[in-house]
């Protein structure tokens, strides 16, 4: 009896918290799918009218909808690459004994500290510069032209950057799950003969994989979202060639005004990302399960 009145005085105590998490997500959330009925500009006020699923009509068969999908894809897809594979690379250096060791660890997570804004302007003004940047200076350096990267290559100036920001993420979790790998284990997969690709592949990434797959399940759910490193370097251009579904619901609410149409955009964004967190979290959950 004892036990049912705690647990009843425990839900009490939690209430005005969960009801306040709720009431945060929820009223945006309708005031969204409500806006996203209706053809709303800000340029004309007072002009509301039911537009049913005209919005989400019109903005599914936009061509700028299949670009920016495509560009979502491909920079999640290629900022994971990069960051899980540079993580174990970065996990497996780092797990070496060196002079300086603890330094050489807070830099290589440094990157994930600095505000998202303020690395993409580093990389565009001090990196990416085509006359005055780091990577113009090497390029001359070897008698090359400078290429400008932000103009020629984008969406893989973006996947860079981003990719910066989160390698020192994946390399903490990665290193973490390395360290707890046990050393008789590695000491006996060296006495049975097995070198270096065979530890790495039959013993350190079965023991990595559940830390692979937690990297892989939070970045995703971030990555779904990249805004500010778009906004500061490229704007989605050239054309849609950088533009991801989240930038193109932002250019359509406060660059078009378009309130209505900007509104059925990010349900469409919720609703897909929702989809992959589902997958991913099955993934996950099958991953710890084995």
């Amino acid at each position: 009896m004892a036990t049912t009145h705690t647990h009843s005085s425990a839900r009490l105590m939690m209430a005005p918290s969960v009801l306040l998490l709720l009431a945060w997500m929820i009223v945006p959330l309708a005031m969204t799918v409500y806006f996203s009925f209706l053809r709303y500009n800000l340029l004309m006020p007072g002009m509301e009218e039911f537009a049913g699923f005209m919005n989400y009509r019109f903005f599914l068969t936009d061509p700028a909808f299949f670009a920016a999908l495509t560009n979502t894809l491909l920079l999640v897809g290629g900022v994971l690459a990069i960051t899980v594979i540079g993580g174990i690379a970065f996990a497996l250096l780092l797990d070496q004994p060196m002079f300086g060791q603890g330094i050489v660890r807070i830099l290589v997570i440094a990157p994930f500290f600095i505000m998202p804004t303020v690395s993409a302007l580093v990389w565009k003004n001090m990196l990416m510069n085509p006359v005055n940047g780091l990577f113009a200076w090497i390029a001359k350096l070897f008698g090359l032209q400078p290429v400008d990267w932000l103009a020629n290559y984008p969406l893989l100036s973006i996947i860079m950057i981003v990719a910066w920001q989160w390698l020192p993420f994946a390399t903490l979790i990665l290193l973490t799950a390395l360290q707890s790998l046990d050393e008789e284990q590695k000491e006996a997969a060296e006495m049975d003969g097995a070198g270096p690709v065979s530890k790495l592949i039959y013993i350190i990434l079965p023991h990595m994989a559940r830390a692979i797959t937690v990297v892989i399940l939070i970045e995703t759910i971030f990555l779904l979202s990249v805004f500010a490193e778009i906004l500061v370097t490229t704007n989605g251009g050239p054309g849609y060639q950088s533009t991801n579904i989240t930038y193109l619901v932002y250019a359509q609410a406060l660059l078009q005004f378009d309130v209505g149409g900007a509104s059925a955009g990010g349900i469409v964004a919720v609703v897909l990302a929702n989809i992959v967190a589902f997958f991913l979290i099955r993934l996950i959950g099958k991953n710890l399960e084995s």
